[in-house]
C-alpha cells in the first residue's frame, strides 16, 4: 500500500459524483484552496488503485504522498490540521469536542434519515416528515448566528451543506417560515468554494 501511495506526488481524493460524505470533504478542500488530483469512482465498478489502498474500498479516499486515510470525518479534521488556514475547528479543547459531538448527530440524527430516503426500501412517508420537522425546528438557530452554531465558517457547515443540497432529490421542500434556515441555505449555496465543490452530477440535482 505505501508503495502505491508513493506514486502519486500530489495530494488525490477517491469520491463519488454524488456521494454525500465525499461532498464535505470536497468543500473543505475547496474551502482551502488545496489543489489535489479527483479520481471520480463508480460503486459498482471500483478500480484496483482504490481496493489496495482502502480495505473497505469505499470512498471518500484520500491519499497524501504515502498517507493514505479514510473516512469522510478523519479526512475532513486532518486537511483542518494540515492546511491550518482558514481553521475549520475551534482551537480549545472543549470547543473541539463539543464540535465533533455536533458532528456525530448530524451523522446520527439526519444523514441516518437521509439514508433510509435514498434506499427505496426504506422510504417512508414518515422518514421524510422526520427529516423535515428536525431541519425547520432547528431553524431559529440560524437567524442568531451567520453559521451553524458559530460565526465563522466550520466543518459542521460542510457536514450540514451537502445534506441541504440534497433535499430535492428527497423530496423535502422547507416551508417559507423556516426563514433563518432558508436563508442560511442561500448564503452557503452562494459560497465560491461551494460552487466549486460540486461535480456535474450534483450540479443537476
Amino acid at each position: 500500500m505505501a508503495q502505491l501511495a508513493n506514486r502519486r506526488q500530489a495530494m488525490t481524493l477517491f469520491t463519488g459524483d454524488s456521494n454525500a460524505y465525499c461532498h464535505m470533504v470536497r468543500i473543505v478542500l475547496a474551502e482551502k484552496g488545496i489543489n489535489y488530483d479527483l479520481v471520480n469512482v463508480d460503486p459498482d465498478d471500483t478500480p484496483e488503485d482504490l481496493k489496495d489502498l482502502n480495505p473497505y474500498n469505499e470512498v471518500p479516499t484520500l491519499v497524501d504522498r504515502e498517507l493514505v486515510l479514510f473516512g469522510h470525518q478523519v479526512i475532513m479534521e486532518y486537511l483542518d490540521e494540515r492546511f491550518p488556514h482558514p481553521p475549520l475547528m475551534p482551537v480549545d479543547p472543549v470547543s473541539r469536542a463539543s464540535s465533533r459531538l455536533m458532528l456525530l448527530r448530524i451523522e446520527r440524527d439526519w444523514y441516518t434519515l437521509a439514508n433510509k430516503l435514498l434506499d427505496k426500501n426504506t422510504t417512508t412517508d414518515e422518514t421524510r416528515k422526520a427529516l423535515r420537522d428536525s431541519l425547520v425546528g432547528i431553524s431559529p438557530i440560524f437567524e442568531q448566528k451567520p453559521f451553524f452554531m458559530g460565526t465563522d465558517f466550520s466543518l459542521m457547515d460542510c457536514a450540514v451543506v451537502p445534506l441541504l443540497w440534497r433535499l430535492p432529490t428527497l423530496g423535502i421542500e422547507l416551508p417559507s417560515q423556516a426563514t433563518g434556515l432558508l436563508d442560511y441555505i442561500e448564503r452557503m449555496f452562494d459560497r465560491e468554494a461551494f460552487k466549486e465543490s460540486l461535480t456535474d452530477d450534483e450540479k443537476d440535482i
